[in-house]
C-alpha cells in the first residue's frame, strides 16, 4: 500500500493525505478499535477507552503539590463559616471553573462570593489593588481559578494585608512560585511526573480534583455524620464545558470529564446550562461540538464584549426566570461579538498577508476589540497553520495579544521567555494559548523574538502536517448510522480528532453559497447515490472556487468530516469538507 491514502501525495489545499492508522478503519476489523488505536490506545485499554469513566481515570487528587494544603484551608473554611470569595478569570474555563466551586460550597453550606475581573478595565489575573478590596471587605480567604500562577505581586499584597490565598491554575509557571497559601497547578516545574501527566487538564478540572479532596478532608472530619454529602459527579457538565472551551487536550481524565459531563449535561440539571441550550436553539442532547462552538462562544462573550460576571451568575442561578434573561442576553452579546470580531478578522488577514512569509503570524492595530482578539488568533491560525498572535493596541500605546498555537510548538513557554527578556510588560499561557501585554515600541522585537525561537518547531510541525485519514466510504455508506456508531470512539477533541472521512470517487453537481462565504454542495458518487456536503468559510478559497465553479465532469475525493442533518424530516449525513482532491 502507497505510504499516501489513496496515493494523494498534494491535494488541492498542498497537503498529501495518509492514513491515520496502518490502514483505514475498519477494513479488517471493528471499526471503533481501529479508530481507538489511531489515536494511540492501547490494545490493553481499549475497553476502558471506549466508555472512559472518572473511576477508570481519576488520579489520587494527593499526587499533586498543595493539594492537600489546599482542601484543608479550604474545609476550615467551611466548618467556621469563613467569608471566602472566588476570583476567576473571564472566559468560560474560569466561569466554570468558579461555578464548579461556588455550587459546592453552596452545597456544603457556605455561601461564597465571587469575582470577575473586567476584561478591559482590570485584566487577566488578579491585581493586588482588587486582593486588598476583598481582604478589607470581610474576605479571610481568596481561591483563584484559572489564574494566579504568575500572581506575583498581588500575591504579595494579598500577603501583606492578611488574606489567605488558594491559587488553581493551570497555565505555565515560573520556576518561582508566588506567595500563595497554596498553589495548585499541574505544570508546576516541581510537580512529580504523575502529577504532571495531567498538565492539559483545563483549571476546571483542577478545580474538580480540588472539591474530592476537599470533600475527602470533610469526610475524614466527620463532617457528613449528620447531612448529606454533595454529589460531586453532578457537577461534570461544567467540567465538560470548560474542558472542552479552552481547547484543553481530549486524552485520558479530560476524556472522561467530558464522556461523562456529556451525559450529565443531558439531564438537564444545572438551571443555566438548560437555559442557554435553549437559547442556543440546541433540543437534542448535547454533543461535544455544541460545547465548543455554540454554549462556550455564548459564556464567553460575557466577558468579551458585555459584563464578566453573566457566565458565572448563568452557571449557578437556581431560578429559571433569571436563567432565561442571562442565556438570552448572552446570545444578544454573542451576535455583537460576531460582527465586532469579523470586522478585526479583516483586518488582520490583510496585514498578515502583507508580511508575506513568516513562521509567526504577529500582528497588532490600534481600535481593535481587545475582546476579540483571541477568537481572530484562532481564525488565523486555522488558515495558515502556523501560530498567529493578534495584538490590540489602545490610546497609550499599550496593546493586549492573545495567540493560538498548532501542535508541537509551546507557544506559552514562548511568551513567559518573551516576558523573562523584559519584552513584555506581563505573559503567560500554555501550549496552545497565551496572552501578554506589551508597550507598542516592543512590537517589532517580540515578533524578532519569536520568529528565532519557534521558527524550527514550527518548521517540524509544518512538516508533519499530512490530512490524516480514518477510513473512505462512496456517497452510500455515509449514513446517519455509522455517524452514530463512529462516535462510540469518542468524545472528540483537541488531540483526540474526530474521524475524517475520505469521500469519493464523486462529481460536483450543483453547488452555491449559503451564509457569508460557505459553500453547500451536492455531490454524486459512482454508486448512483448523492448528499450534501459544506465547506465552510471557503468561498474564497481555491476550494471553494472549485466547488463553485470546477469542471463538472471531473472526478474527486473529498476529504471531511461526517455530521448528521437532523433540520429535515429525517435524519441524513453530510459532509463538512476541510480538502479535495482529484481522482
Amino acid at each position: 500500500m502507497s505510504i499516501f491514502a489513496l496515493d494523494i501525495e498534494q491535494s488541492l489545499t498542498g497537503r498529501p493525505w495518509r492514513w491515520r492508522g496502518p490502514e483505514p478503519a475498519g477494513a479488517g476489523g471493528d471499526l471503533i478499535d481501529d479508530l481507538l488505536r489511531a489515536r494511540g490506545c492501547l490494545a490493553e485499554h481499549l475497553v476502558r477507552e471506549r466508555d472512559p469513566t472518572i473511576r477508570a481515570f481519576m488520579p489520587d487528587p494527593s499526587i499533586f503539590r498543595d493539594m492537600e494544603r489546599a482542601a484543608e484551608r479550604l474545609a476550615a473554611a467551611v466548618i467556621d463559616r469563613e467569608s471566602v470569595t472566588i476570583f476567576g478569570d473571564y472566559d468560560v474555563d474560569g466561569a466554570t471553573s468558579a461555578a464548579l466551586l461556588l455550587r459546592l460550597l453552596a452545597d456544603l453550606g457556605l455561601e461564597a462570593g465571587v469575582y470577575i475581573p473586567d476584561r478591559l478595565m482590570e485584566g487577566y489575573g488578579p491585581s493586588g489593588e482588587a486582593l486588598v478590596a476583598l481582604a478589607e471587605a470581610g474576605s479571610s480567604l481568596v481561591v483563584t481559578v484559572d489564574c494566579g500562577a504568575q500572581a506575583f505581586e498581588a500575591l504579595e499584597a494579598a500577603r501583606e494585608a492578611g488574606l489567605d490565598v488558594i491559587v488553581v491554575d493551570h497555565h505555565k509557571c515560573a520556576t518561582a512560585l508566588p506567595p500563595a497559601h497554596a498553589l495548585v497547578n499541574p505544570n508546576r516545574l516541581d510537580e512529580d511526573d504523575e502529577a504532571a501527566s495531567h498538565g492539559h487538564l483545563a483549571a476546571v478540572g483542577v478545580a474538580f480534583l480540588l472539591g474530592a479532596a476537599l470533600l475527602r478532608t470533610l469526610r475524614a472530619r466527620g463532617w457528613f455524620r449528620d447531612r448529606p454529602e454533595p454529589r460531586l459527579m453532578d457537577l461534570l457538565d461544567l467540567v465538560a464545558l470548560g474542558t472542552v472551551a479552552d481547547v484543553a487536550l481530549i486524552r485520558g481524565l479530560n476524556r472522561a470529564f467530558v464522556a461523562q459531563g456529556l451525559k450529565a449535561m443531558a439531564r438537564r440539571g444545572n438551571i443555566g446550562i438548560t437555559a442557554l441550550l435553549a437559547a442556543s436553539r440546541l433540543e437534542r442532547a448535547p454533543q461535544c461540538s455544541d460545547l465548543g462552538f455554540a454554549l462556550g462562544p455564548r459564556i464567553n462573550a460575557g466577558g468579551r464584549v458585555g459584563k464578566s460576571d453573566l457566565g458565572v451568575r448563568l452557571l449557578t442561578t437556581q431560578d429559571p426566570d433569571e436563567a432565561a434573561l442571562l442565556a438570552a442576553e448572552l446570545d444578544r452579546l454573542n451576535a455583537e461579538r460576531r460582527a465586532i470580531e469579523a470586522n478585526v478578522q479583516e483586518q488582520a488577514q490583510a496585514m498578515l498577508d502583507a508580511l508575506g512569509a513568516r513562521a509567526v503570524g504577529l500582528v497588532a492595530g490600534r481600535g481593535w476589540h481587545p475582546g476579540v482578539i483571541g477568537i481572530v488568533a484562532g481564525r488565523l491560525k486555522e488558515k495558515s497553520g502556523r501560530p498567529a498572535i493578534v495584538i490590540a493596541l489602545d490610546e497609550h500605546g499599550i496593546g493586549k495579544g492573545s495567540g493560538r498555537s498548532i501542535g508541537g510548538v509551546d507557544l506559552g513557554a514562548a511568551i513567559l521567555a518573551a516576558k523573562d527578556e523584559g519584552l513584555l510588560i506581563a505573559g503567560g499561557g500554555h501550549a496552545m494559548a497565551a496572552g501578554l501585554t506589551i508597550a507598542e515600541a516592543e512590537v517589532p522585537r517580540l515578533a524578532e523574538f519569536l520568529e528565532a525561537r519557534l521558527a524550527a518547531d514550527i518548521a517540524r510541525a509544518a512538516a508533519r502536517q499530512a490530512l490524516l485519514i480514518d477510513l473512505m466510504l462512496a456517497p452510500g455508506g455515509l449514513t446517519p448510522e455509522l455517524v452514530t456508531q463512529m462516535e462510540g470512539a469518542g468524545p472528540f477533541g483537541n488531540g483526540w480528532p474526530a474521524p475524517r472521512v475520505a469521500l469519493g470517487p464523486v462529481r460536483i453537481v450543483k453547488a452555491d453559497i449559503v451564509g457569508t462565504d460557505h459553500v453547500r454542495a451536492i455531490v454524486s458518487g459512482e454508486d448512483g447515490r448523492s448528499l450534501k456536503a459544506v465547506a465552510f468559510r471557503h468561498a474564497q478559497s481555491e476550494l471553494g472556487q472549485m466547488l463553485l465553479h470546477g469542471d463538472r465532469s471531473r472526478r474527486w475525493w473529498l476529504a471531511g468530516r461526517a455530521r448528521i442533518d437532523d433540520w429535515g424530516s429525517r435524519p441524513a449525513a453530510e459532509l463538512h469538507i476541510e480538502d479535495m482532491a482529484p481522482v
